[in-house]
C-alpha cells in the first residue's frame, strides 16, 4: 500500500520551547487567511486532523493527518422477527408493548 502524498498545513507553525515549564510542550502559531483557506480546503465532516512533526534536521513542522478509517464490512442484518423474540425473552412478556 503506497503512503498518501504528505500535505503540509498552510498557516501553521509549531515552535517547541526547549526553556518552558514541563507542562509547556511549545507554541503553535497561525497565519490567519492561510489556515482558514487550508482549513475550508481540506474539512471533512467539519473536521480537519493535523499532526505535530519533527524533520529530520530537527524542525517542526504542521501536517494534514491522512489516516482515513477502513470499513469493518457489512455487519449481518438481524430479521425483525429475532428481535421482537428476543425482547419478549428479556421482558418475560408474551406481546411487547409497542
Amino acid at each position: 500500500m503506497n503512503k498518501p502524498e504528505k500535505v503540509f498545513a498552510d498557516g501553521f507553525s509549531f515552535k517547541r520551547r526547549e526553556n518552558a515549564p514541563d507542562f509547556v510542550v511549545g507554541n503553535l502559531s497561525c497565519k490567519v487567511e492561510e489556515a482558514c483557506s487550508f482549513l475550508k480546503s481540506h474539512a471533512r465532516n467539519g473536521w480537519v486532523n493535523m499532526n505535530i512533526m519533527q524533520s529530520q534536521g530537527g524542525n517542526y513542522y504542521v501536517e494534514k493527518d491522512q489516516f482515513v478509517p477502513q470499513p469493518q464490512g457489512d455487519k449481518p442484518e438481524v430479521k425483525e422477527e429475532v428481535k421482537k423474540e428476543e425482547v419478549k425473552k428479556a421482558e418475560g412478556k408474551t406481546e411487547l408493548p409497542f
